[in-house]
């Protein structure tokens, strides 16, 4: 997500941090960068001139040039904008209205309605506990009602009953009379899109729009379309009335032309974001997150929520358990493997770490990626049970087995045995005798300089991260201003990871420490499955 943008803005504040002092020519020239970045990024014109005239002036204030680290101060300028025309408090969808609720769906074809409206019938449905029903009103598309029907009975959610030769607006009127008879809390109206905006497509909306009288109406748009989009949105907004947007295909825009334009320009929250094909990959769009993301930052609080979401928590601490007595089989390694692909693997999981942007680049170049975690899932599983236990049976005949079972070769077993090893002893040494944290911090060190991150590690912050299992609203409350303090350079900090800075802050979280469950056990990156000790 924003990867190439990222990678611009680093490059640009990197410069600004690394100096003593700012003059006004120092901040002018940053900026004319800033503003082609954003213009490259297919931002539109006006929401730009803004953004930098904002920087502008507060960043050649007395606030900034009297600072300790002026570079840093203005990092946290721009941070601030972007988050400010990103839409300062993320909203979410409105249900605060008597049951049921109508949502309607809005968009040109091919956006990504239909998987949408499931998407988000499964997570009121699962998460708040709602009853959801879902209606086709496309009647053009070939297929279109019978695509969310099955959609509803892969996300357990009802869709009303198909009747041939029915209007949009009849099966509108229809939908929301079965869901007041049915005691339905949500109706969620799936609308026709176009390949274009044209007259017979607005009316039809504004007709449906009447009879059903839906508390939100979201458009959902493309998000590689970029500002293209918002001109849709305008469309849109002027025709039928819009509350909100929902972005899809976010976790293929590079850019973030479209996230970045849309809400300056309309005025209109953006409430959700696509981030995958599967039925789980939607996202509420939280803009201080998003800005931080931007930043190269990370977006430590999506990551622990994310880990609450996907881990045992009595599992985690079984495991916890067994690891300090120093006992870890393949079975073990198994469950960390499959905890973190749930997490969104390898590449999910260092996209949202503070400074890791480099560093996921590196790994996939050097083949650490979620491929090999499938690789060594598939060897683990042509192992039988007493193999798994004891590893040290593995002799020539069996590996050539499970390497034909497998698919694979002697030489990947081999690199995974010595991963294995190699945690096993990080697990034993971790066990009680007081010196892991130490061993850690040597481990990271010595992992961080092979891959060329030597500056990232200094100062050994490997802090431990908080039990998740026992996490409330409270704790999660206190990380997100922990975060807020390692991204901006506040306490703790030997400077801001990703752009410029030294090091990391101790105790942070989603970076080690013995309590971080389902990413590789004690340690966090160094117990990572696929860092085995190099030798």
């Amino acid at each position: 997500m924003f990867e190439s943008l990222q990678e611009r803005l680093g490059s640009i504040l990197n410069g600004l941090t690394g100096r003593g002092a700012l003059s006004e020519a120092d901040v002018a020239a940053a900026l004319r960068e800033i503003r082609r970045a954003l213009l490259e990024a297919d931002v539109a014109l006006e929401v730009v001139r803004s953004f930098t005239d904002k920087v502008r002036e507060k960043a050649v204030g007395a606030a900034v040039v009297k600072s300790i680290k002026p570079g840093q101060m203005v990092v946290k300028i721009v941070h601030d904008e972007l988050v400010e025309m990103l839409g300062a408090e993320g909203e979410t969808i409105d249900l605060n209205a008597p049951a049921p609720v109508v949502v309607m769906m809005i968009g040109l074809q091919g956006s990504g309605k239909t998987t949408t409206s499931a998407k988000i019938a499964r997570r009121l449905f699962e998460r708040q506990g709602k009853r959801v029903l879902m209606a086709s009103l496309d009647t053009r598309r070939p297929a279109a009602q019978e695509q969310l029907r099955q959609l509803g009975e892969q996300t357990n959610v009802p869709t009303l009953p198909i009747i041939a030769g029915q209007s949009p607006v009849d099966i509108a009127r229809r939908a929301v009379q079965a869901g007041k008879l049915g005691g339905h809390d949500v109706v969620i109206l799936d609308t026709a899109g176009r390949t274009h905006i044209d007259e017979p497509l607005m009316a039809e909306m504004a007709d449906i729009r009447k009879v059903s009288s839906p508390h939100e109406i979201l458009l959902v748009a493309d998000s590689l379309t970029g500002q293209d989009a918002v001109n849709l949105a305008r469309s849109f907004d002027e025709r039928v009335g819009i509350t909100g947007l929902v972005l899809t295909r976010m976790d293929g825009d590079g850019r973030g032309g479209a996230a970045l334009s849309m809400r300056a320009v309309t005025g209109k929250p953006i409430k959700l974001i696509g981030t995958g094909e599967k039925m789980d990959a939607l996202e509420e769009f939280h803009p201080k997150r998003i800005a931080d993301r931007i930043l190269g930052m990370g977006d430590i609080v999506s990551l622990v929520e994310k880990a609450a979401e996907n881990i045992d928590a009595e599992k985690a601490a079984a495991m916890a358990k067994k690891m300090q007595s120093g006992k870890f089989d393949l079975d073990d390694l198994a469950d960390q493997l499959r905890q973190m692909q749930k997490m969104g693997g390898m590449g999910g999981i260092m996209g949202m770490m503070p400074g890791m942007g480099k560093m996921k680049d590196q790994m996939a170049a050097a083949g650490l990626d979620d491929k090999m975690f499938g690789r060594q899932l598939a060897i683990i599983s042509s192992m039988t049970k007493k193999e798994r236990a004891n590893p040290d049976l593995l002799k020539h005949s069996r590996k050539k087995r499970i390497a034909a079972g497998s698919g694979t070769d002697a030489a990947e077993i081999n690199k995974l045995l010595k991963m294995h090893r190699g945690m096993g002893d990080m697990m034993k040494a971790m066990g009680g005798k007081g010196k892991g944290a130490g061993m850690m911090r040597g481990m990271m060190g010595g992992l961080a300089s092979k891959m060329g991150l030597g500056g990232m590690m200094q100062g050994g912050g490997m802090g431990g991260m908080p039990d998740l299992s026992k996490m409330d609203p409270k704790q999660l409350e206190a990380l997100k201003k922990q975060a807020e303090a390692a991204g901006l350079g506040g306490a703790g900090m030997k400077g801001l990871p990703g752009l410029g800075g030294g090091g990391l802050p101790k105790g942070l979280p989603g970076l080690g420490g013995p309590k971080l469950p389902g990413l590789g056990g004690p340690g966090g990156p160094g117990g990572l499955p696929g860092f085995g000790r190099k030798k």
